[in-house]
């Protein structure tokens, strides 16, 4: 899919997906006289619906908008190595099925390899959309997507898809790095 859909896809997931971020807004062609279909009379005051502004949700509500409702969608799916189906599925599996589906990027299937994917990132420059490392072992990684406040979303092997919190006992001193992915061409 190409990169450049990506935000109006989102942006139509988000709205169509019952989410309650943010109240009715009108499209920009809404509200706007034109000749054609306009019962307007010229000297007539713009109605208050047609005198509003458009306002856009930011692009970073539309990426946790997709997460939430991914979420939603996978919630409960037990994990198992290799899986990638509702019967089974595990983080790596979770990561690349998110990426493609909802944002258009198609992720090399393993932890190890999405580590290397992207740019390198600080901690602290987190963001909606981020992938997020650990070393879960000796050998062990384990991939999920930042979502925000420290929260990401992931396949977690005693819990299966969840979101959990970077802060949590068990993943706080298990971090191991961050990669941002180009979602907006380069935005």
């Amino acid at each position: 899919m190409n990169k450049r859909l990506l935000l109006p896809i989102l942006f139509a997931i988000a709205t169509t997906a019952g989410c309650s971020m943010a109240p009715y807004q009108h499209s920009s062609e809404e509200g706007v006289s034109s000749p054609k279909n306009s019962s307007q009379q010229p000297n007539q005051q713009p109605t208050q619906t047609q005198s509003k502004q458009v306002t856009q949700v930011p692009y970073s509500d539309l990426v946790k908008a997709s997460l939430y409702r991914q979420h939603r969608e996978w919630k409960g799916t037990r994990y198992q190595l290799g899986g990638m189906s509702k019967r089974g599925i595990d983080c790596s599996a979770l990561v690349y099925l998110t990426y493609r589906d909802h944002m258009g990027i198609e992720l090399p299937r393993t932890t190890e390899l999405q580590a290397l994917e992207g740019r390198e990132i600080k901690r602290d420059d987190l963001r909606a959309g981020d992938l997020v490392f650990f070393r879960t072992g000796r050998r062990g990684r384990h991939v999920g997507i930042y979502i925000e406040d420290g929260k990401f979303f992931h396949a977690s092997a005693s819990k299966g898809v969840t979101i959990s919190h970077m802060a949590d006992y068990y993943w706080k001193n298990r971090y191991w790095r961050a990669r941002r992915l180009d979602l907006t061409d380069g935005k």
